[in-house]
């Protein structure tokens, strides 16, 4: 089972370091991180990545995961990384993406009247291309899988390990991981933070997220 992480300058690095704890660990899970280049990818936290295949050296792929970053929509810049995507989509059984890696699905093309989710505060930016935004943690649509900001990942790999492997495979993994979240503070939604810091974030937030 081949399951390939889209990497790139600039994406968030939780987007797939939390779905691959997770997807990399399935039996039988041959794990492929590709992009551009083969090498050393910077995201933006500064943490710098490494990517062991260039796109052309990776055709198909059972599960692809694409995540997001501050500038997601900057890879429309990229038509070939698009096209790259909508080809190994032709392949895959699960298509899926974390935060606003789902932008850059529809950038692809993948998301024309499919329901999807995002960031919050980038969730209405998924119209523009068609798809019918969702505000919803993990959003199931067909073969496609979307999942909302950051962390959100996680909780998208245990779906989807569950769905492929079963869902006691995936509940041990959940327990090997020791994910059982209590943050110390319940403002993880815009609906638990409040509206002025909801609003606050909002605008800063106007200020990161690369505008169309």
């Amino acid at each position: 089972m081949e399951i390939v992480f889209l990497f790139y300058d600039g994406m968030t690095a939780l987007d797939a370091i939390g779905p691959h704890e997770i997807l990399s660990r399935l039996p039988g899970a041959v794990v492929k991180l590709a992009a551009i280049s083969a090498g050393d990818i910077l995201t933006s936290s500064d943490l710098i990545m490494k990517a062991d295949y260039a796109l052309s050296d990776v055709q198909r792929a059972d599960i692809l995961v694409i995540p997001g970053a501050k500038t997601a929509t900057s890879l429309r810049k990229f038509p070939a990384i698009l096209e790259w995507i909508d080809k190994v989509h032709q392949t895959t059984t699960w298509t899926t993406s974390v935060c606003t890696g789902s932008l850059i699905l529809g950038a692809a093309g993948l998301l024309s009247g499919v329901k999807a989710t995002s960031h919050w505060a980038t969730l209405e930016r998924l119209s523009a291309y068609g798809a019918i935004p969702v505000s919803e943690r993990i959003v199931e649509s067909g073969k496609i899988i979307t999942a909302a900001g950051v962390s959100a990942g996680i909780d998208m790999a245990l779906m989807l390990a569950a769905k492929v492997s079963g869902e006691q495979v995936a509940k041990t993994l959940q327990l090997a991981i020791e994910y059982d979240p209590a943050p110390p503070f319940d403002a993880g939604s815009p609906a638990k933070a409040g509206p002025e810091l909801v609003n606050a974030l909002r605008a800063k937030m106007l200020n990161v997220f690369e505008k169309k």
